[in-house]
């Protein structure tokens, strides 16, 4: 124990001595001192070698992702030289520089459907607006056949005139709802020829419209390199043209009988299913205008059946 007379700097240093001595394997006391020992003198500086590696800082790429991306550049070009020479193509004939392929009887059936859907497209829009101006109507009578009932019970004086009146609303009323599922089923069916069946059928007009500008360009090209120089670049350039020409016929052809076959069906379901439609749109009309009430309520059944059992054309499904 340290004497409360000793001073603090010497017990201090003792404490150093016993620290260091133990670190370095001579453990030293004050009542059994060791052989002086010179105190070791911290580094002033800290020397590491240089970190060296040989493992490449960049990601490896695997082969699958180098090929998909190649492929990517590859279908960018593609479709680049693609586009310019079709942009290319219309172009110069709008300015009549370059001649284009035509097939004067198929595109007569396509300018006579176009015209046909637009023609279509006014019917519908006509039916919609009668049948809307019909259902108001038919409500506008409900109404009224209601208002005659109730005052019916409230004037006894008028008691049998409104009864009569309030009848006769209610037989237009019914009427009335008749006619208005007919006219909603003729809507939907022309709305089906018009805005889907012509309309697929317009689209695949436009794919071959696109292919038909395509033949044309790649056509005018191996035109270009068959007139040519026969020098090794020209050959290249003929060889990849043709292969290119021909990719672009085949796929023109194919579209070319796909329009043809789908506006020969068309046409036929077309004049089959609106042969169907007017009748029983003129019967339902007759029938309600003229007072037929049997005649309405057998145009009823057969829209009914019609609505209930699927028809066998593919135009009405």
């Amino acid at each position: 124990m340290a004497s409360l007379t000793s001073n603090p700097m010497e017990d201090t240093e003792n404490m150093e001595d016993e620290y260091m001595e133990e670190n370095s394997g001579h453990r030293r006391s004050r009542s059994n001192p060791g052989p002086e020992q010179t105190r070791p003198q911290p580094p002033r500086s800290l020397d590491f070698p240089s970190a060296t590696s040989s493992i490449s800082l960049t990601t490896p790429s695997s082969p699958g992702v180098v090929l998909g991306k190649n492929t990517k550049l590859e279908n960018i070009k593609n479709w680049t030289i693609s586009t310019y020479k079709c942009s290319r193509q219309s172009l110069y004939e709008k300015m009549g520089k370059t001649s284009k392929t035509v097939d004067p009887e198929l595109e007569d059936q396509i300018e006579t459907l176009r015209n046909t859907q637009k023609k279509y497209s006014d019917i519908l829009r006509l039916a919609r607006a009668l049948t809307s101006h019909f259902f108001n109507l038919v409500q506008t009578q409900n109404s009224l056949g209601e208002c005659f009932s109730d005052l019916a019970h409230k004037s006894p004086e008028l008691q049998q005139e409104f009864l009569y009146n309030a009848e006769a609303q209610r037989n237009l009323t019914k009427n009335g709802q008749h006619l208005l599922a007919s006219l909603n089923f003729f809507v939907s069916s022309v709305n089906t020829i018009a805005n889907k069946t012509m309309e697929d059928s317009l689209l695949t007009v436009k794919q071959y419209e696109t292919a038909r500008v395509e033949y044309d360009a790649y056509r005018t090209d191996l035109e270009f390199y068959t007139a040519a120089k026969e020098t090794e670049a020209n050959q290249m350039k003929l060889s990849e043209t043709q292969l290119s020409f021909n990719n672009k016929k085949a796929e023109f052809e194919k579209l070319r009988s796909d329009v043809q076959i789908k506006l020969k069906f068309l046409d036929e379901n077309r004049v089959k299913v609106m042969a169907k439609q007017l009748l029983l749109f003129h019967t339902a009309v007759s029938a309600y205008f003229s007072g037929n009430q049997v005649a309405l309520e057998e145009s009823m059944k057969q829209f009914a059946g019609k609505v209930k059992t699927p028809a066998t054309s593919w135009i009405e499904q």
